[in-house]
């Protein structure tokens, strides 16, 4: 799957072109809408929170940095030792496992308010109060994807993501 970006000037278009993909077989749960606050977009698939922030790029860099702290500190707990304490190999288990935890929550407590970075690019046509429709198709189908909205919309500016990434989430 790849995700194709596409800024349209109204709700109305955006209403147009959606439907046009439902008749092209796209499903509605591949199709991802974000507009500013004074736009509304009733009646489209509003993008999710994971859509819309950094959670999950966040939650797997938290979740490595908190499993990789953890497992330091219980390296250097198990090879130094406090007096009169004994350290085994379950300790090393769960003081890993709570530093991942622990890494994961405070790192999707930061994603959870930043903004998505891959869509920086389309910032600007946000704020002017265009939408901003992601689409997520098959590899083989995103130039005649493309073609079908050009032809509903010869505004829209149709932008396909990062050859290399996936259409996650």
């Amino acid at each position: 799957m790849r995700r194709v970006y596409f800024l349209l000037p109204t709700p109305q278009r955006a209403r147009r072109i959606v439907g046009e993909l439902l008749m092209q077989r796209i499903e509605w749960r591949h199709m991802h809408v974000i507009a500013n606050e004074n736009v509304s977009i009733d009646g489209l698939p509003q993008a999710s929170l994971a859509q819309r922030s950094d959670l999950l790029v966040s939650l797997a860099r938290g979740t490595a940095v908190g499993c990789a702290t953890g497992l330091l500190v219980a390296l250097i707990a198990f090879v130094v030792p406090p007096e009169d304490l004994r350290i085994a190999s379950g300790t090393v288990v769960i003081l890993a496992l709570s530093g991942t935890g622990f890494g994961a929550w405070v790192a999707a407590m930061i994603g959870v308010d930043m903004p998505n970075s891959r869509l920086k690019r389309f910032e600007a046509g946000i704020l002017r109060g265009e939408l901003l429709i992601m689409i997520d198709v098959p590899k083989e189908r995103v130039a005649e994807i493309e073609q079908v909205i050009t032809l509903q919309n010869a505004q829209a500016h149709v932008e396909e993501g990062d050859p290399g990434m996936p259409a996650i989430p």
